[in-house]
């Protein structure tokens, strides 16, 4: 897993329920919503034991408002407070606003970081920090999310089961090695934009074919979700099932001949593996 057992004490002070500990989220975006209506809604934490923070009073006060939450201006008053920090900004605002957050953390102190591209190491900045990285997706909006799960060298199995707890809230969760991470990214995390451009394509052949485009959307979407339930539920390979659907001379086999004549799955792999590379760009950057 990678991740350091540096002291006995560390473990000790982790094993308490979620429920009962204090969550601040610096950053009230659209992912950090998407955690907060999760956990709020599955009773996963008290809204009361929430903070978040912004410098939009609006959507502060939306956050108030919807889920009962409390909300604070400062970052540093919200953190000092707070046994679980989930750092939901953007990267690029991290280096403005992280010293007078990790200035304010308590001692034992939970990090929980969903910013792409910025390793543990540099947010622990030398400290014995406890770091969990994060890597959701959008679906996430919905109560279908899929999360890569990292442990900097500091934070422990404890650690990882809280972050599970908070992102298993809005879909599933999974462990990896934080080396891992780009992997995660180039996969689910820029996942659904793959998805959404398959429908774009599907949608854009269904209007040159005469299809309405509502009676379209509506057989595509329920193609994609059928097809993703079906392999979930069968258990069975992608080409497996490809092949039970495809039969020898028919339409689907006109249609995965060309796909393979244009070479659609080599770009896709190559596409996924470009995802992978940049986020390790930024990663160094």
């Amino acid at each position: 897993m990678g991740t350091g057992r540096k002291s006995t004490s560390q473990e000790s002070t982790n094993h308490v329920a979620v429920n009962s500990m204090k969550l601040a989220f610096i950053g009230a975006g659209n992912m950090a919503e998407a955690i907060v209506a999760g956990i709020v809604e599955k009773g996963v934490v008290d809204p009361g034991e929430v903070c978040v923070t912004d410098i939009d009073e609006d959507r502060l006060a939306h956050f108030v408002e919807q889920y009962g939450v409390g909300r604070s201006s400062g970052n540093s008053a919200a953190a000092a407070e707070a046994d679980v920090v989930v750092l939901s900004v953007k990267p690029q605002v991290f280096p403005s606003v992280w010293p007078e957050i990790a200035a304010a953390l308590k001692p034992d102190a939970l990090v929980v970081s969903i910013m792409a591209g910025i390793p543990s190491a540099k947010i622990a900045g030398g400290r014995p920090l406890r770091v969990v990285r994060v890597m959701p997706n959008t679906p996430a909006l919905v109560g279908a999310g899929a999360a890569g799960i990292a442990a900097g060298i500091f934070a422990t199995a404890a650690d990882l089961e809280i972050a599970k707890s908070l992102l298993g809230a809005v879909g599933v969760a999974v462990v990896v090695d934080e080396e891992q991470i780009d992997a995660v990214t180039a996969l689910s995390g820029s996942g659904p934009a793959y998805v959404f451009y398959l429908l774009e394509a599907m949608l854009e052949a269904a209007g040159q074919m005469g299809l309405e485009p509502a009676t379209a959307r509506r057989l595509a979407l329920a193609t994609v979700a059928g097809a993703a339930k079906l392999m979930d539920e069968s258990g069975e390979p992608a080409d497996v099932l490809r092949r039970k659907v495809t039969s020898k001379g028919g339409t689907t086999e006109a249609a995965i001949g060309t796909m393979e004549e244009r070479d659609v799955k080599k770009s896709v792999v190559a596409a996924l593996l470009a995802a992978q590379a940049r986020s390790k760009e930024l990663a160094c950057g």
